[in-house]
């Protein structure tokens, strides 16, 4: 089993950008589609983003021109970039193949917002 582990969130201003990176333990090249997900108080995990090996990309609507995902096979990574993060970003992150498996969720990644 690929296990992945997220890294690269933070504490950031309203406006501010974050790179986050979905690092794999071994090839993703026959994954069919990895996603990023959210997990905010008191509220359900959701998915923000996703990209499958053939390079179909979707997003929730909320990050639609904001967010950026991106998938390098060589390095096994998936990245989100995140611009004009906002407060309401303010989640914990994760990544985790889609449909998600319910023993692939990590550690996730803590991205905070401020106003």
């Amino acid at each position: 089993q690929v296990q992945l582990v997220e890294s690269g969130g933070g504490l950031v201003q309203a406006g501010g950008s974050l790179r986050l990176s979905c690092v794999a333990s071994g090839s993703i090249f026959s994954i069919n589609a990895i996603g990023w997900y959210r997990l905010a108080p008191g509220k359900q995990r959701e998915l923000v983003a996703r990209i499958t090996k053939g390079g179909i990309i979707n997003y929730a609507d909320y990050v639609k021109g904001r967010f950026t995902i991106s998938r390098d096979n060589a390095k096994n990574t998936v990245y989100l970039q995140m611009n004009s993060l906002k407060p309401e970003d303010t989640a914990v992150y994760y990544c985790n193949v889609d449909p998600p498996r319910p023993w692939g969720w990590g550690q996730g990644t803590q991205v905070t917002v401020s106003s």
